[in-house]
């Protein structure tokens, strides 16, 4: 079976991410909240780091409960700072407790983050069909508004090539190869 070149086919999460979540369309706001924090972990790392420590930041943010990210203390975010099992950078684990209070209020303006999110691609997943990987985009115009949008809400880490990212992660945009079995 042909996949994506730019997987790891020696790692099994990563196997299994590609092939089971990577572009997919998800819906639920609890795992797109999940996704954001986790690209916001990723920032200067591989995908591949974070996707390994995935389970340890769903135990250390509370299953990615958003109300509950939304109430981290001090105390709360120094214990974050201690734990050995995820990426302990100060900047990123303050910022999860101020992005999950923009992204509670998000949910309120818009119904779901989902319905944010989709009214920028008018509902319809963006399809690329790339023959290189040399062709694979970074950041986009789209990106590039949902990334000034999220700041202005204020948003920490959401870069344009982050929410790039991030797109790709949850569905907004297909991006497997054209040699890959998960190409449409």
């Amino acid at each position: 079976m042909k996949r994506c070149d730019w997987l790891n086919l020696n790692n099994p999460l990563y196997v299994d991410y590609h092939d089971s979540e990577w572009w997919e369309i998800e819906r639920d706001d609890k795992k797109l909240f999940e996704m954001l924090i986790l690209e916001w972990a990723q920032a200067g790392l591989s995908w591949e780091t974070v996707l390994n420590k995935r389970e340890n930041y769903r135990i250390a943010f509370d299953f990615f409960d958003a109300e509950k990210i939304a109430k981290y203390d001090e105390e709360k975010q120094t214990e974050l700072m201690q734990n050995p099992w995820i990426i302990r950078n100060k900047l990123k684990i303050i910022s999860v407790t101020k992005n999950a209070k923009a992204f509670l209020e998000i949910q309120k303006e818009f119904g779901s983050f989902y319905d944010y999110l989709w009214r920028f691609i008018d509902g319809k997943q963006i399809l690329n069909n790339h023959e290189k990987l040399s062709e694979y985009q970074t950041k986009t115009p789209i990106s590039d508004t949902i990334s000034k949008d999220l700041k202005k809400r204020g948003m920490n880490f959401v870069g344009s090539t982050i929410i790039y990212a991030f797109m790709q992660a949850v569905g907004m945009i297909n991006d497997h190869g054209q040699w890959c079995f998960k190409c449409k």
